[in-house]
């Protein structure tokens, strides 16, 4: 294990389907990261982060060794590796949506398989080998698991008899005409630190630092805030009306007989709540945008 510097925090962040959305990530929690186009190393606004791009399969066994003190990877991932290290958040995001992913054992949909132990002796190809073999002991049955370099999906039925595939909303799988059998495991991206880095005040400190701000921009995604003036007359109806996070804030003004409301409620249903909160007494209504929300 390589001894990092006590006052400098190496990142490792996922190169390919990860990056961009892992870069707005840090953005909105207020880290800017830029990365010129051939290089590993990102700029990060921050003189105690040391950022390091590498491939999503790779960051939990270096954040084991110690090469990292901590990294962004998909749980899956850490699984396959079979790494020790400390989950220090759990980040629900992926690259089109904030679902959790799943890897599932897949067939044909005309495949005569109808359940795992049908594959004894077959064949099954896969990205994710090392935890589909212990899953499948697990399960008692002995298939030959194979890795797959990718085009997973078109191995089926001529070069395996099933596939252990990633799916966040199950559309390729449908488009192959793919039947799913069984679920192996959900994964989403985790905040992950090696353990004697954790065990340092400081980096500890430092990561759950940043843990917090990206939970936060996490938290304020979808999410809006709403400002307004009413009269005291009219606070029970609009409370009838927001689907607040907590209870909302409310405020008397200098005009004895009204007050100031504010709360968040989720962006998708503002343009139906504001007419309601406008019909209810409600004026001075304000939407503004949230870029983190701390709870």
């Amino acid at each position: 294990m390589k001894k990092q510097n006590s006052r400098i925090l190496c990142i490792g962040m996922p190169k390919g389907s990860l990056q961009e959305a892992t870069f707005d990530l840090f953005q909105k929690a207020g880290y800017r990261v830029s990365l010129d186009r051939r290089s590993y190393f990102p700029y990060i606004n921050d003189p105690e982060l040391k950022g390091r791009m590498l491939r999503a399969q790779e960051i939990a066994r270096y954040v084991e060794s110690g090469d990292l003190d901590c990294g962004l990877t998909g749980h899956d991932w850490t699984m396959e590796n079979n790494a020790k290290v400390k989950e220090v958040a759990d980040l629900r995001y992926a690259k089109s949506s904030f679902a959790v992913v799943r890897w599932v054992l897949a067939v044909p949909e005309a495949s005569s398989i109808k359940t795992v132990k049908d594959l004894e002796g077959k064949r099954v190809c896969t990205e994710l080998v090392n935890f589909t073999k212990r899953w499948f002991k697990k399960q008692g049955v002995k298939a030959t698991v194979e890795y797959s370099w990718g085009a997973t999906e078109a191995k089926v039925p001529d070069l395996a008899d099933a596939i252990v595939e990633l799916t966040e909303t199950g559309s390729s799988l449908r488009a192959n005409k793919l039947r799913v059998v069984d679920t192996l495991l959900e994964s989403s991206t985790r905040f992950i630190a090696n353990k004697d880095a954790w065990a340092d005040p400081w980096k500890r400190k430092k990561m759950e630092d940043i843990a917090l701000m990206l939970q936060g921009a996490l938290n304020a995604q979808g999410k809006a805030g709403l400002k307004m003036n009413l009269p005291k007359t009219a606070l029970n109806a609009a409370l009838k009306v927001l689907p607040a996070m907590k209870n909302p804030t409310v405020s008397s003004l200098a005009d004895g007989e009204w007050l100031a409301l504010e709360t968040i409620v989720e962006e998708s249903v503002v343009r139906e709540i504001i007419p309601s909160l406008k019909r209810a007494g409600a004026c001075d209504i304000i939407e503004y945008k949230l870029s983190k929300v701390i709870e």
